[in-house]
């Protein structure tokens, strides 16, 4: 049983990418998306990182409302 608390920090983690407050920052900052760009189809993720998002909201798993907070930030 998976017991992370789906935060920035943890999904950060969970996807393999550095998850200081700063880093996650600086990748927000850097990464940007169109409003027509699905967050699962964006360029910058690997092929098993753009699967773990696209199957986490598929399932509506634990990490759902995570992701959709990552994907608003990445389009303001």
């Amino acid at each position: 049983m998976d017991i992370t608390t789906p935060n920035l920090n943890s999904l950060f983690a969970q996807l393999g990418l550095p998850n200081s407050d700063q880093a996650i920052a600086d990748f927000i900052a850097q990464h940007k998306m169109t409003d027509n760009t699905h967050i699962a189809n964006a360029d910058f993720w690997t092929q098993s990182q753009r699967h773990f998002i696209k199957e986490s909201l598929e399932e509506d798993a634990q990490w759902t409302e995570v992701i959709d907070q990552l994907d608003a930030q990445l389009r303001a």
